[in-house]
C-alpha cells in the first residue's frame, strides 16, 4: 500500500460518494481493484481507436456491481491516452433516437460533459476548439500559408459526411469571432456544437448555416466529431453511454425498436471499420440485454451479434472479444483488498490514522458472506457503503471496538459462511500496479 497521503477534499469526495452509493468523479485511482481482464480487454479497444479503428462495447452488470465506476476508470485511461471522452446517462428525455428532442438533448449532455486530459472534468469543447486553431496557426506559420485556407483544409475531410459542411462552416465561424474578438459569434458557435439551436432559423441568422444537429443527426454528428478532435491533435473520440436500461423501460414498443435500430447502426458501423478514431461503451443490466420480449434479445439482428460465443460457454471461460462483455462478480479476495483501499482512503492516506486492524477486514467479509449470501460478490455496493458506515461510527466513537459493531449484528444460523479467503501473498500495489491512472 502507497504512503502517499490522499488531500482531504479527495478523500471526501471519494467517502461521500461512495456512501451515497454513487461514483466518485475523483480519486478512483485509489479504489480501483479486480476486473483485469474486461480492463485489459477495454484498453485494448481504446489501442484500436487510437490507431484510426472504432469499437463497440455493452458493459452488463447488475446494479450495484460496478458498471459505472468501470466505466469511469475506463474513461480515466482513455484520457492518459490522450483521447477526447464524452458521458452521458440515459434518461426518459434522453435517448439515441427520438423525434421530439430527446435525442438532441443527449448530444447537448454528451458535449457539455467533454472532457480532456487537461479539463477531465467536463466543459472542454471550446478548449478543442481553440486547440484546432493553435494547431491550424502553427501550420500556418511553418508552411506560410494563410490561417484560412489551412482551417478550411483541415477541416475538408469533414465536409464529406452528413452535416460536415455545416459544422466546418461552424467552426470557420468561430476562427472569425477569435480574430475579430467577437465573443458573442464564438459563443453562437459553441451552441451550435452543443446542439443547442432548436431552429434553423435562428442558426441561419447567428451563424449563416442551414442545418443544426437534431434528433436526426445524432450519430452522424458523432462520428464528424471523432474525426474533429483528431485535426486537433487529439487521438480520437470515446462516447460513454450509461443507464442503458432506460431504453427497456420504454412503453412505446415502436419508439423502444427505433431506438434498437439506432444500436444496430452504431454496432455494424464499428464491427465493419465505417467509423474512424470513434469508440462506444454502454451501461445496462442483464435484463436490457437478455430479455427477449423487451431487451436488446427482442430485435432477431442485435440477438445475433450479440449472442454469447458458444464455445467459450460450453468451456466455462470468457470470451473478452465479445461486443457484450459481462461483468464478473469480485472474488473474496478482491473484496478484500477494495476494503483495504477504502480504509487506506479514509484515513487519508497515512497508515497510523487506521480505524480498524487487518483481521477486522476478514470479519467483515464474514459477516457480508453470512448475512446477504453470494449478492455481495456481485454487487458490492451495499457491502462498501456498510463498511463505510462502520467506519464512520468508529470515527465519532472511539471507544466502541469493532467486533461490538460486527458481532452486535445478527447473523442467520441457517446461512453459515462457506467462503475460504485466502490473503497470503496479496499485494495491493501489485494487483494495481498495471492500471495506474
Amino acid at each position: 500500500m502507497t504512503s502517499k497521503k490522499i488531500r482531504t477534499k479527495e478523500r471526501d469526495a471519494i467517502i461521500q460518494s461512495l456512501k451515497a452509493g454513487v461514483t466518485p468523479k475523483v480519486g478512483i485511482q485509489h479504489i480501483q481493484v479486480g476486473r483485469i481482464h474486461e480492463l485489459k480487454a477495454l484498453i485494448d479497444d481504446i489501442d484500436r481507436v487510437t490507431d484510426g479503428g472504432s469499437a463497440f462495447r455493452l458493459i452488463i452488470g447488475e446494479y450495484g456491481s460496478g458498471k459505472t465506476f468501470f466505466l469511469s476508470v475506463v474513461r480515466a485511461i482513455a484520457l492518459e491516452r490522450k483521447l477526447v471522452t464524452v458521458n452521458a446517462d440515459l434518461s426518459p428525455d434522453r435517448r439515441i433516437q427520438a423525434s421530439s428532442g430527446q435525442a438532441r438533448h443527449l448530444y447537448s449532455e454528451l458535449m457539455r460533459n467533454l472532457s480532456t486530459r487537461n479539463k477531465p472534468d467536463g466543459n472542454a469543447l471550446a478548449s478543442v476548439v481553440e486547440r484546432f486553431i493553435t494547431e491550424a496557426c502553427k501550420r500556418a506559420d511553418s508552411t506560410d500559408e494563410p490561417i484560412g485556407e489551412v482551417i478550411q483544409d483541415k477541416l475538408a475531410e469533414l465536409t464529406e459526411l452528413v452535416g460536415g459542411y455545416d459544422f466546418a462552416k461552424v467552426i470557420e465561424a468561430y476562427w472569425q469571432g477569435h480574430e475579430s474578438g467577437d465573443d458573442v459569434l464564438k459563443a453562437n458557435a459553441i451552441r451550435w456544437l452543443r446542439a443547442e439551436y432548436s431552429t434553423k432559423t435562428d442558426a441561419r441568422r447567428d451563424l449563416g448555416v442551414r442545418t443544426i444537429i437534431s434528433d436526426a443527426s445524432f450519430y452522424d454528428a458523432l462520428k464528424i466529431m471523432s474525426l474533429f478532435v483528431r485535426q486537433a491533435g487529439y487521438q480520437g473520440l470515446l462516447v460513454n453511454l450509461d443507464e442503458m436500461v432506460n431504453l427497456y423501460k420504454l412503453n412505446s414498443t415502436q419508439a423502444r425498436q427505433a431506438n434498437y435500430e439506432q444500436i444496430l447502426r452504431i454496432l455494424n458501423d464499428c464491427l465493419q471499420g465505417s467509423a474512424a478514431h470513434l469508440g462506444f461503451l454502454l451501461g445496462g443490466t442483464p435484463e436490457f440485454l437478455l430479455d427477449p420480449r423487451k431487451g436488446l434479445y427482442s430485435y432477431d439482428a442485435l440477438q445475433t451479434r450479440l449472442a454469447d460465443n458458444s464455445f467459450a460457454k460450453r468451456a466455462g471461460v470468457i470470451d473478452y472479444t465479445s461486443p457484450a462483455l459481462h461483468l464478473a462478480s469480485l472474488t473474496p479476495e478482491e473484496l478484500y483488498i477494495l476494503l483495504k483501499n477504502l480504509r487506506h482512503v479514509y484515513a487519508g492516506g497515512d497508515e497510523t490514522k487506521y480505524l480498524v486492524p487487518d483481521e477486522s477486514l476478514q470479519a467483515f467479509l464474514q459477516h457480508c458472506s453470512q448475512t446477504i449470501g453470494d449478492a455481495y460478490f456481485r454487487t458490492p455496493r451495499n457491502t462498501i457503503k456498510a463498511f463505510l458506515d462502520m467506519l464512520a461510527v468508529i470515527d465519532q466513537n472511539p471507544d466502541v471496538s469493532w467486533d461490538q459493531l460486527i458481532s452486535a449484528v445478527a447473523i442467520d444460523p441457517e446461512h453459515p459462511s462457506d467462503m475460504d479467503i485466502d490473503m497470503s501473498g496479496m499485494d495491493v500495489e501489485d494487483e494495481l500496479a498495471d492500471f495506474k491512472l
